[in-house]
């Protein structure tokens, strides 16, 4: 079936892949972005018929209600993403990541429906044994875990919505991020060969970016049966630790060094093991590992490198 969907923040590093594969699966999109990092990751989809888009900001209701009044599906991925960027303008990851969305839930009537990608990082330290369920208590950690917690609770009120609490995501995109921790790591072997780590032994779970985008298309598919229902979105067999993650790094960059810190702390102080059996249980299962995704990010970074104030 095919559904009229805006994606908000769809030229970022998860719609600039999930945006073609909605288009190809026969949907019509519209993305509201405000391009703030000025990326051309969607040039490759404006030949489309069924792909528009709008330069516009989140926050601003005008902008927003014309928009939703079109729409049978509301993928709202425009966000400041991440604990160091939420820190460095609360008041901004304040107005995105939370005030918008409420005016966004405000405005949709009820028939309408909503996927959102939340955020496994809320569990913080999980419990005495690390193990997170959907049903473990939460324990945010962050500014940017600490918004998400609470626009899932509001979103949660609504019968037709799908929270997706994704992993930490890894793997090249046309709109690329080098500072997740994959992607920083397999970065840093290709160009540094060497890291320091801060504790290590801490562990969290991970997810390729393309199964984010397949995970979304199956809870549209699904939506009926999993509608009103929180879903922990990983590779079960990539609960690692940071460690673990570098010898992963190693096998396929051989002469990357990884060292332990006798000092530091880790700011984002995350360490879980996540079950993703619930949303396994709906049929779904993720196609790329964490071996497949850093292969794909060595060759990527042969391409791409940060030089933007250096001679070489």
């Amino acid at each position: 079936m095919s559904y009229n969907i805006l994606v908000t923040g769809g030229a970022g590093y998860l719609g600039s892949i999930m945006v073609p594969d909605l288009l190809q699966s026969g949907h019509k999109i519209t993305v509201l972005d405000s391009f703030m990092y000025k990326q051309a990751s969607l040039n490759h989809v404006c030949h489309h018929p069924n792909f528009s888009v709008v330069k516009g900001d989140i926050r601003i209701e005008r902008v927003m209600a014309s928009l939703i009044k079109k729409a049978d599906i509301v993928i709202p991925l425009a966000a400041l993403v991440g604990a160091p960027m939420c820190s460095q303008d609360p008041v901004g990851a304040t107005t995105v990541n939370h005030d918008a969305i409420i005016l966004m839930l405000k405005l949709l009537s009820k028939q309408q429906m909503v996927l959102m990608p939340t955020t496994n990082s809320a569990y913080g330290t999980g419990d005495k044994n690390n193990f997170c369920t959907e049903e473990s208590a939460l324990n945010p950690i962050s500014i940017y875990a600490k918004e998400k917690v609470a626009i899932e609770k509001e979103l949660m009120q609504r019968e037709n919505a799908i929270s997706f609490r994704l992993a930490t995501v890894f793997g090249m995109s046309p709109r690329m991020r080098i500072d997740l921790l994959v992607n920083d790591f397999t970065y840093r072997a290709v160009y540094d060969r060497f890291v320091v780590l801060f504790e290590s032994s801490f562990k969290r779970n991970y997810v390729h970016v393309r199964d984010v985008s397949r995970v979304f298309q199956h809870g549209i598919a699904n939506f009926d049966k999993m509608k009103g229902q929180i879903y922990n979105v990983g590779l079960s067999e990539a609960n690692v630790s940071k460690r673990e993650l570098c010898e992963h790094i190693q096998k396929q960059v051989p002469d990357f060094v990884f060292l332990d810190a006798p000092v530091g702390k880790d700011p984002d102080q995350r360490n879980y093991i996540v079950s993703n059996a619930k949303i396994e249980a709906t049929g779904f299962k993720p196609m790329y590992s964490l071996d497949a995704g850093i292969s794909d990010l060595v060759k990527g970074y042969t391409m791409i490198k940060n030089t933007r104030y250096g001679n070489v």
